[in-house]
């Protein structure tokens, strides 16, 4: 499953008929936490929340943090919360925007006037394309950052030919296996619908990588339990330890994955692309 919403939303169903789900890029700890039969390939929001705020402190020399999530949105204000908590509560000023909001002026110059450093602004790629514009038109004057949903073509596509400092957590960075990047490629390429799907390029968000190895440890699953039955699957999944694209994959007791590691990447606002920065760890 994609997004923390609905992972979240679905729980209940796979657990009364004790189907074994595993999520993709569902950051909320509520996923795992309320479920007994979910299970998790991607990092949580508390580790990408102190990441980031690490990040804006100790690289951004940020002291002050204007924080921007969407109201009722699971992924988003949690991710705010876990940001807040690691950055100090005191520095930061926190605003929600509700459900149809198209226009972020007013958030933009809240940033401004309150006189902050960094913005963070967890949120979804439309509302992300949104922000990127106004920031841009207004001057926004501090450098974005965000989580693994701005991992995105959409984002890059958005971002080109500004003067936007954007950066953001996510799962893997192209060009690290160029091998595995260069079949995924041929693939996109090869069928059209493929291409258009994937923003009508062949760039690399870590999303399309982490949605194979999902792919690839449910495979495991079943190769562990000898059946496809999912109660034999579900006994198999907490043993298996998978070595993805993305790392090595295996579960705790509760189903989340044992990663300890962010990707932290930059929007090359001339080329298009994301630049490596740094591999961040908590602690």
């Amino acid at each position: 499953s994609y997004g923390s919403g609905v992972s979240i939303a679905a729980g209940d169903t796979f657990s009364a008929a004790q189907v074994p789900a595993i999520g993709v890029t569902c950051t909320n700890p509520q996923v795992t936490s309320d479920c007994d039969v979910y299970f998790r390939i991607c990092f949580l929001d508390p580790f990408q929340g102190t990441v980031l705020a690490n990040y804006a402190k100790n690289e951004l020399k940020a002291t002050k943090a204007y924080c921007l999530a969407k109201q009722g949105d699971d992924y988003s204000g949690g991710l705010a919360n876990y940001f807040i908590k690691a950055f100090g509560e005191e520095n930061c000023v926190y605003e929600q925007f509700p459900e149809g909001t198209s226009d972020f002026s007013t958030y933009i110059t809240n940033a401004q006037q309150q006189g902050c450093d960094v913005f963070f602004s967890p949120v979804s790629l439309e509302a992300a394309a949104q922000i990127i514009a106004k920031a841009e038109t207004q001057g926004l004057g501090m450098p974005i950052l965000a989580g693994d949903t701005w991992d995105s073509n959409v984002v890059l596509e958005a971002a080109k030919g500004t003067s936007l400092n954007i950066c953001v957590t996510t799962f893997y960075q192209e060009g690290v296996n160029a091998e595995f990047d260069a079949a995924i490629k041929e693939w996109i390429n090869s069928d059209a619908t493929a291409k258009t799907n994937n923003g009508g390029d062949d760039k690399l968000s870590a999303v399309t990588v982490m949605g194979y190895d999902v792919y690839c440890v449910a495979l495991e699953a079943i190769k562990a339990a000898d059946s496809a039955d999912p109660a034999a699957v579900l006994a198999a999944l907490p043993g298996v330890t998978y070595e993805g694209i993305t790392g090595t994959i295996s579960f705790n007791d509760i189903g989340d994955a044992n990663r300890d590691s962010a990707v932290v990447k930059k929007c090359n606002t001339e080329s298009g692309n994301w630049d490596f920065v740094t591999v961040a760890k908590v602690g």
